[in-house]
């Protein structure tokens, strides 16, 4: 097939975007609207699902006006993954704000059901842990506290679903109600390794089982959209959760390669091929994919504030205008003279999984500026990340011999080798950095011979920087030693 795009959408924690593919993997177009978070507690995080689904629509109908004509031959769905949703089967009406997925209300009850004696089970059929970062807690919540939920649900009234699935009801007219198995086996109510949603699990938090969506294949037929929307009939034939959605777009294909995102989050992955690796380092087991069937596993490393902590020093603390003036500032300080930025703004994701710390800035002293401030919020990034390497390979996973990475702090020079230094192997960044919203491209242009095969997907990766790592190993392991007395300080496990 030759000529026209693939449409792929990308719905995020801070935007709403839509982008046209064309058929060498490069981006044609980008449609984007910034997404307002909604604080109604501490803890809580909220997102509008009209202005998510509004938001989007209108990214796709740019996208198709650029296009001018041409054939766009599918659709591609990728999301932010766990951030929970419940709607009106009939009249489509969404009964509360999404949940999103760094919300921790519900960290106490996820602390009763480890009490309880759930923790082991859960993690052995969905290889999560029990937290309040994953969907099925934010359900149970959203069906015991928005009145008259549970009737309706135990009625077959509601309909749950990830973004992904939101917006495809949306998208087909409500015709369709199904998701993938990335996101289903996040909602911590899938066992993975039978790709079944799970009784037990769905008795454990009083969830009815008509709530839930169809489970399919990343890459296949997940019906057309509502021609009115868009103008005509589009198929939509690939949906992945963000992280999925990255590490294929960055022709993570083979065992033992791992890619790193660095959004309003931080989430690694290491893909292991047929086989489930069971941490042992408090990191997560999940699905990188599901083709013709067949299950390609993952260890997944997920840090819940990266980007999000540049944003609050933009936003809350003035320190600049523009996030990407975070790199010369940084620049501009020899070191952070011993300040460490712990930015647990929602808690500690892997390998901690402190759902009660908070963030913090240690060893401040009276030369303390803005600068050096600047550069520890780059550095927790980095060093977060290094959190994850080590507890990927204590799990058994191979050194990788480089770490590939995209999102937006990715573009950041300074950061990236600050990164490559911290982890002593090189860092790669790709000439198309948009690998989320590619994969997601991928997996639709795969199913209509848009894309004819993966390996021609990875033949048409291309390296666009190379950071190679400078620091001497003393350095580096009396940094990384600070940043773990400072990570000490915040904890409350």
């Amino acid at each position: 097939m030759t000529g026209g795009y693939i449409l792929a959408i990308d719905q995020g924690t801070t935007s709403s975007r839509a982008l046209l593919f064309d058929g060498d993997c490069n981006v044609k177009h980008v449609a984007q609207k910034e997404l307002p978070q909604i604080y109604p507690q501490s803890g809580w995080v909220e997102h509008d699902p009209e202005l998510i689904w509004q938001d989007t629509l209108e990214a796709c109908r740019q996208c198709l006006v650029v296009a001018n004509g041409l054939p766009v031959h599918a659709i591609g769905i990728t999301n932010q993954r766990e951030t929970t949703l419940l709607w009106d089967r009939k009249s489509g009406e969404v009964l509360h704000n999404a949940i999103v997925w760094q919300d921790r209300r519900t960290a106490a009850r996820c602390q009763e059901l480890e009490a309880q004696g759930h923790g082991e089970m859960i993690t052995a059929r969905t290889g999560l842990l029990l937290d309040p970062y994953f969907s099925a807690t934010k359900l149970a919540w959203l069906l015991d506290n928005v009145p008259g939920a549970r009737d309706r649900a135990e009625k077959g009234e509601l309909a749950f679903g990830t973004v992904d699935s939101f917006l495809l009801w949306r998208l087909t007219g409500g015709r369709v109600h199904a998701t993938d198995a990335t996101n289903a086996a996040r909602t911590q109510l899938f066992y993975i390794h039978r790709q079944v949603w799970d009784d037990d699990l769905l008795a454990l938090h009083n969830i009815p089982a008509n709530l839930l969506p169809d489970v399919r294949d990343c890459s296949g037929q997940f019906g057309e959209t509502d021609p009115e929307l868009l103008g005509r009939a589009l198929p939509v034939l690939g949906i992945a959760g963000d992280q999925q959605a990255a590490t294929f777009g960055q022709a993570a294909f083979q065992p033992g390669t791992l890619k790193s995102t660095y959004g309003t989050g931080c989430f690694a992955l290491a893909n292991t091929g047929d086989k489930a690796f069971a941490s042992r380092n408090r990191l997560l087991t999940t699905v990188a994919w599901r083709l013709d069937g067949k299950v390609t596993y993952a260890l997944e490393g997920s840090i819940f504030v990266a980007g999000a902590a540049v944003q609050w020093l933009r936003d809350e603390m003035k320190f600049f205008t523009d996030s990407a003036m975070s790199e010369a500032i940084a620049a501009t300080a020899a070191s952070t003279q011993g300040v460490y930025m712990v930015p647990a703004f929602t808690g500690l994701g892997a390998p901690y999984w402190d759902a009660d710390a908070r963030g913090a800035i240690v060893g401040l002293n009276r030369d303390t500026g803005i600068a050096q401030i600047t550069r520890a919020a780059l550095e927790a990034v980095c060093y977060q990340t290094k959190d994850l390497l080590d507890a990927m390979t204590a799990d058994g996973a191979p050194l990788p011999p480089t770490l590939r990475v995209d999102g937006g702090m990715s573009d950041n020079n300074w950061c990236m080798q600050f990164l490559s230094d911290i982890l002593d192997i090189p860092v790669e960044r790709p000439v198309v950095t948009e690998t989320t919203a590619l994969g997601a491209a991928s997996l639709a242009g795969l199913a209509c011979g848009f894309y004819p095969s993966m390996e021609q997907i990875a033949a048409r990766w291309q390296c666009e920087q190379r950071f190679e790592p400078k620091m001497e190993a003393n350095v580096r392991a009396s940094l990384y030693a600070g940043w773990q007395t400072a990570v000490g300080r915040t904890r409350t496990t």
